[in-house]
């Protein structure tokens, strides 16, 4: 899908910054208070930089992704091409 992320590298403060198929890319602020449940891991900086690319999705080891359709849809309203 025109959606589905190609590059992704981690920054500071839970951001991400992403690439995707269409060309489109910008950044992704994950907010602290979110990272709970199954994203709890996600606290730990250490694990937080392991994030990579897999089938499209933005993911980390123990099968945590990010739906790229919302991803997407975020970075295009803010048109931060």
């Amino acid at each position: 899908m025109y959606w589905d992320v190609i590059e992704v590298r981690p920054e500071p403060g839970f951001s991400l910054f992403v690439r995707f198929k269409d060309g489109l890319c910008g950044h992704v602020q994950l907010a602290r208070e979110e990272l709970t449940g199954v994203l709890a891991p996600l606290m730990d900086v250490d694990f937080f930089e392991r994030v990579f690319v897999a089938q499209g999705a933005v993911t980390w080891p123990g099968e945590i992704d990010l739906a790229p359709d919302a991803m997407h849809a975020d970075i295009a309203s803010r048109k931060e091409h």
